[in-house]
Formats: C-alpha cells, structure tokens, sequence
C-alpha cells in the first residue's frame, strides 16, 4: 500500500534531490544495520518522507556518513541518519509484519509467512519499544479486514482505518501533537484511497474487494475520486504548513504538493495512451 508519497524530481533543485537519496539510503543502511537483509526489503520512500518531516520538525542532529551497499557496490553514496531514522525504520518492519500477517490470513500466500515468521523476533522486540504504535496498526488493519470482508464500499469508513494508523506513526513526542495526528490521518486517507484508485482495474478484473467499486459505476467517477483525493492531501498539507519545519521544507513541500500526485498523473497518462490506440 505504500510508494505513493515520493518527490516530483523534475521540480527539485539538484541539491535537495540529492539529500532526499542521502535520507532514503540512511534509511535503508539503518534497516540493514538493525534488521539485517529481510528488514532491509521493507523500505518504502513513504516512511522516508516521514523521517524528513519529523526531523525538520524536532531539529535532530542529522549525521552525515559514506557507504557503498549491494545497489552501489563500488561508488560510496552519503547516507543521513539520526535517532528519526532509527524509528522510522522500526515502523517499516513493523508495517511490514501486519501487512504480511495479512496476506497470510486473506490469501494464505506462503511466501507472506515466510517473511512474517523471519521478522517475528524483532518484531516482538519493536513491539515491546513502540507499544502505542504497535497497537494502533493491528488494530487498523483488522479494522480493514472486517471492511473487505464486509464489502464495506463506505470511503469514510475504510480509509479512515488506515488514516488512524498514519496519525499514530506520525506522532512520536510533544509538542504540536494534534496537528501531527490530523496531518497523519489524511495523508494515510489519500494513501489508502490513492491505492485503491490504482488497484481498481486488476480488482474488477480478478473480483477482488475495492471500496471504490460503487461509485466506479456512477456517472462522473473519474472527477469525484479527484476530488476526493485533493480534499483529502488538502487537508494533510494544511496541516502541514502549521508545523514549525525550518529545514528542507521545499523538499517537504516538494513531495506534499507535486511528488504525492506522481502515480495518478501515470494512471492519467496511460488511460489517455489507451484511449489513443
């Protein structure tokens, strides 16, 4: 479910574009230093985007290292990292458990046990160090399981399960706490519906639940789901903007304002090539 919120590099300086890379490779140094390789296939530039924002917002003291890793086994890259880097990549493995303890449940996928079963230990470890947080995502995503199996097609209701769990990982410490938590649960409200926008096409096709199968069927569709994805990052980003970030804020406003919309400008591009054949 995650990957949607990424930068737009095309309206990103050279600089910035560069020290995005830098926090995504710490992150994904960090997952392989504390998790090893299985912790490491768990990286998402969704969390990255968190670790960013919630060091610009705490003023951490960012390090600066050089590594070479097995995507660049010769040329050493800058990796950032801090004590933010070290959580996020927490929440990564730990988004990663649930999602493929629900995988196994709703599909029984073998490979989605097999990973589940390598991440347990340090899974029990997170859990005991982020107990909040823990309970927060198994209690979403049983929430979402109860929606599909239901059939549930209420957007308010299915996004908001995954809006919840947003607004937990995104609040780690006071101050601004409320408006941590609101920003959190509509940009996992946009990520969840962005998602299912993306995936509805293959549901149709295969029969698989999509809560947006409803209105897919009604007239205007395509401009109501725009809508309500705008209506939805709208809010997360005026959320946003009341949060006292000094640092890398054009990467964050980069990613909140253009970069979020990279996937649906895709689907649009594809349907208008499909459209020409």
């Amino acid at each position: 479910m995650f990957g949607y919120v990424t930068v737009c590099e095309p309206e990103l300086k050279v600089k910035d574009l560069k020290k995005y890379k830098a926090y995504y490779c710490g992150l994904c140094h960090v997952l392989k230093e504390e998790y090893g390789f299985i912790g490491q296939m768990t990286l998402t530039y969704d969390m990255t985007f968190a670790i960013i924002l919630l060091s610009s917002l705490y003023e951490s003291d960012t390090r600066a290292d050089m590594h070479c890793c097995k995507v660049h086994p010769v040329k050493k890259q800058i990796m950032l990292t801090n004590e933010i880097t070290s959580y996020g990549a927490a929440m990564n493995v730990l988004m990663a458990y649930y999602h493929m303890e629900d995988d196994w449940q709703d599909e029984r996928k073998v490979s989605s046990l097999t990973v589940k079963t390598m991440l347990r230990g340090k899974v029990k470890k997170i859990m005991e160090q982020y107990p909040r947080q823990s309970r927060a995502i198994e209690s979403a995503l049983n929430e979402l399981s109860v929606c599909e199996r239901e059939g549930s097609t209420d957007l308010d209701k299915t996004a908001g399960c995954f809006g919840k769990l947003m607004e937990e990982l995104f609040y780690i410490k006071r101050p601004v706490e409320e408006t941590l938590r609101k920003m959190g649960f509509f940009m996992g409200k946009f990520i969840y519906l962005m998602d299912a926008y993306e995936d509805l096409p293959n549901d149709l096709e295969k029969g698989c639940y999509n809560p947006l199968k409803k209105i897919a069927e009604e007239e205007g569709y395509e401009e109501r789901i725009k809508q309500i994805l705008c209506m939805m990052i709208a809010e997360s980003t005026a959320e946003f903007e009341k949060l006292p970030c000094l640092s890398d804020i054009d990467i964050l406003r980069n990613i909140l304002y253009d970069g979020v919309w990279n996937c649906y400008n895709k689907i649009q591009r594809k349907k208008s090539e499909e459209q020409k054949k």
